[in-house]
C-alpha cells in the first residue's frame, strides 16, 4: 500500500518557447512593416510638403531683396551706354535633373540649345549660375517667382527658382527667353503651368525694365530632348507644327508632364506686349 502511494504521476511539460515563436516572428515581422511604413511616410511628407515650404520661403524672400535693391537704387541709364539686360554666357551648360520636373535635355555642346547662344550674339557680363536677376509674374497663376541663371537642380530649381536657360535670350530682348521650373516639389512654381490659355499675360520684371508678354501657343506634350523649342526662333523638332518661322521676342517656359513624372514636357511660348 505504501509503495503504490509512492509512485509518481508522470505530468508532461509542453515548451512554451517553441509554441511562441511563429508569433513572436510575426510580431516582428509586423513592427519592421510599420517602421518601414513610417519611413516611408515621412520621406513622402518631407518630399512633398516640406520641399515645398523651404523652397517657397527662400523664393518669397529673394523676391523681396530683388525689388527692395531695385527700389532703392535704381538704374540710372546712360546715353553712352544704353542699359542691357543681363543674360548668361552659353558655356555654362544646363544640368538635367532625375525628378519629375526636369528641364529639357541639352545637346551635345553644352550649349543650352542648337546654334549657340540664342540673344543674337551680343557681349554679355559673367555672372554666376545661381544668381537671381528677375521676378517672374503670372496673374492668371498667382505666381511670383525668383528668375536666377542656369536650370542647375541643386543651385536654381530646387530652391524654387525659376531657372534661364544659358545661351537663351535675355528678358525683352530679341530673340529666346527661355524659363525652367519644377512641376511638382521644391517650390512647384511650375505645377499649374497647364492652366495657362491662349492671351495670358506674363510678366519679368528686372532692375530696368518690366517686360509683358502673352500666352500664344501651348505645346501640350514633347519629348525630353526637343530643344528645338528653346531656340532663338522656337519650333519643336517633334511635332513642327508647333513654333514659330520668323526672328521675334518670344518667352519660354517649360516643365515636365505629366504631373510627378518626367517622361514628356510642357511647352508655353509667349510673345513681347509692345510698349503701349
Amino acid at each position: 500500500m505504501r509503495a503504490r502511494g509512492r509512485e509518481r504521476v508522470p505530468v508532461v511539460v509542453q515548451s512554451r518557447g517553441r509554441r511562441r515563436t511563429p508569433a513572436r516572428l510575426l510580431w516582428m515581422g509586423a513592427e519592421a512593416v510599420v517602421t518601414c511604413g513610417v519611413v516611408l511616410l515621412l520621406l513622402v511628407v518631407h518630399q512633398l510638403w516640406w520641399t515645398n515650404q523651404e523652397a517657397r520661403a527662400e523664393a518669397r524672400e529673394q523676391v523681396r531683396v530683388l525689388e527692395r535693391e531695385w527700389d532703392i537704387s535704381p538704374p540710372v541709364p546712360s546715353p553712352a551706354s544704353p542699359s542691357v539686360p543681363p543674360s548668361v554666357p552659353p558655356s555654362v551648360s544646363p544640368s538635367v535633373s532625375s525628378s519629375g520636373s526636369s528641364p529639357l535635355s541639352p545637346p551635345a555642346d553644352g550649349s543650352g540649345g542648337p546654334g549657340g547662344a540664342a540673344g543674337g550674339g551680343e557681349s554679355r557680363p559673367s555672372y554666376g549660375p545661381s544668381a537671381a536677376f528677375a521676378v517672374l509674374r503670372i496673374p492668371r497663376l498667382g505666381l511670383t517667382a525668383p528668375v536666377a541663371h542656369g536650370v542647375s537642380k541643386r543651385s536654381v530649381l530646387d530652391r524654387g527658382y525659376v531657372g534661364h536657360y544659358p545661351g537663351t535670350a535675355a528678358p525683352g530682348r530679341t530673340g529666346n527667353f527661355a524659363l525652367a521650373g519644377h512641376r511638382n516639389t521644391h517650390g512647384e512654381p511650375f505645377r499649374y503651368l497647364n492652366r495657362l490659355v491662349k492671351g495670358d499675360e506674363i510678366s519679368v520684371r528686372t532692375r530696368d525694365a518690366t517686360y509683358t508678354y502673352r500666352v500664344d501657343q501651348i505645346l501640350p506634350r514633347t519629348a525630353p530632348r526637343d530643344v528645338g523649342v528653346i531656340r532663338a526662333v522656337p519650333r519643336s523638332l517633334v511635332k513642327p507644327s508647333y513654333g514659330y518661322d520668323a526672328p521675334g521676342t518670344y518667352l519660354t517656359l517649360t516643365t515636365c508632364t505629366p504631373e510627378f513624372s518626367s517622361a514628356y514636357r510642357l511647352v508655353v511660348w509667349a510673345t513681347l506686349v509692345p510698349d503701349r
